[in-house]
């Protein structure tokens, strides 16, 4: 029967499917890293109490790439090329989600819209990675190779996504609630379909490394659009509400931007309703 335990430990255990799957993340992470150190430097001067938070965040990234690499060292293996079809962070920007590179690598200043986008879209595929890691200590928290691991980036994922919602709740109460409602709609319907579509690459990839059936490939596949077609309908709504979460400062303390109040501990805010 396939579960998502036997087919992860079927993807751990075989030397070439883990070296893809480590050197998918690992990339993944290094872009994340990039993107948040040159967001860091082109804060706008009325949000610099930002900077720091998102220094970490990017930081975390880095580190989250360094320890896919040392997985990979630790069982004799490099990594390799991700194929262009699993590479999420591009797909993404391809569709507008995001900052786009190109801004990034001017010395421009962003604008206080380009931070909401940044926070917005973050908010959306932190709660995908936080989900995913979630799966994985699930499964693998107390595995001799990758448990360490695995409940070391899933710690900082649930930072990340903590962070995302206290900010965005702050920029929400300084007057930026309809820009932040339509971004995370805009971003979670485009998140969901990239993710079907790189989820269906991976299998893909993963298939012809581990020669599985074409029964089970289809059966992969299958389950994946299915997965696709209930986010459609009704999962996505999970990945755009806010709420103020328990842990306040995940990525340091300080007032948010620009000083604005703080909202009340609870406070829950539906920001993409399906009209919006």
């Amino acid at each position: 029967m396939l579960s998502a335990r036997s087919l992860f430990t079927e993807i751990l255990d075989h030397d070439d499917s883990f070296q893809l799957f480590c050197s998918i993340a690992a990339s993944g992470e290094s872009q994340g890293g990039w993107e948040n150190a040159r967001i860091a430097a082109l804060v706008p001067d009325g949000m610099r109490t930002l900077a720091p938070k998102i220094v970490r965040h990017g930081a975390d990234e880095d580190k989250h790439g360094r320890i896919f690499h040392a997985l990979l060292r630790h069982r004799g293996l490099h990594a390799v090329t991700v194929p262009a079809d699993t590479d999420y962070t591009m797909k993404l920007e391809r569709l507008g989600i995001g900052l786009a590179h190109e801004k990034l690598r001017r010395a421009e200043p962003l604008t206080e819209r380009d931070i909401v986008v940044y926070l917005a879209h973050s908010r959306v595929t932190e709660q995908r990675a936080a989900d995913q890691m979630d799966l994985l200590v699930r499964y693998f928290g107390d595995h001799p190779e990758i448990g360490r691991a695995v409940r070391m980036i899933s710690a900082d994922e649930d930072n990340h996504l903590a962070y995302c919602h206290e900010e965005l709740l702050r920029l929400a109460a300084r007057g930026h609630g309809r820009t932040i409602q339509r971004v995370l709609r805009q971003s979670a319907l485009a998140e969901i379909a990239v993710h079907r579509d790189v989820s269906l690459a991976v299998m893909a990839h993963m298939g012809r490394l581990l020669r599985w059936p074409a029964p089970k490939s289809a059966a992969l596949a299958a389950g994946i659009r299915s997965v696709y077609a209930y986010e459609r309908f009704a999962g996505w709504h999970r990945m755009v509400g806010l709420r103020m979460p328990e842990r306040r400062g995940a990525l340091g303390g300080g007032s948010g931007p620009g000083g604005a109040g703080r909202p009340r501990a609870g406070t829950a805010v539906a920001t993409a309703s399906p009209a919006a």
